[in-house]
């Protein structure tokens, strides 16, 4: 089966999940159910809530709710990259993940915001939004 081309902020919120397990596998045992299962879920939700996003039909009949909820799940998304960030930079200062794994994932998180406010600017642009 040939690979669909995704959206690209599906894309990168792969890679940033998958980053933030990979950088969580060997965290301190004492953060495993507090910080590390809150960074890990969070990357999840941000795929999640992409996904459910994108598969909204904003064009058909129901067209004003369907895009009112694309843009529900869209800031839902915005939101939990914003929450991981900081909760990256809690585990950060609690020694829970080390300073250049710290330094990635914001960096992730930084161009996964960027993505989704730029999707959000672009559905409002092709809607007649401001």
């Amino acid at each position: 089966m040939p690979p669909t081309s995704e959206l690209h902020i599906i894309i990168k919120a792969k890679d940033l999940c998958a980053y933030v397990l990979s950088a969580t596998e060997k965290s301190p045992r004492r953060f495993r159910f507090t910080l590390v299962g809150r960074m890990q879920n969070l990357a999840f939700d941000l795929i999640e809530q992409s996904y459910r996003a994108n598969e909204i039909y904003t064009l058909g009949a129901n067209r004003e709710a369907a895009q009112a909820k694309r843009l529900d799940l869209q800031h839902s998304a915005l939101t939990s990259v914003k929450l991981l960030a900081y909760m990256a930079l809690l585990a950060r200062e609690q020694d829970c993940i080390l300073p250049r794994q710290y330094e990635h994932i914001a960096q992730l998180a930084s161009d996964c915001q960027n993505l989704l406010g730029a999707w959000i600017i672009s559905d409002a642009k092709r809607n007649g939004r401001k």
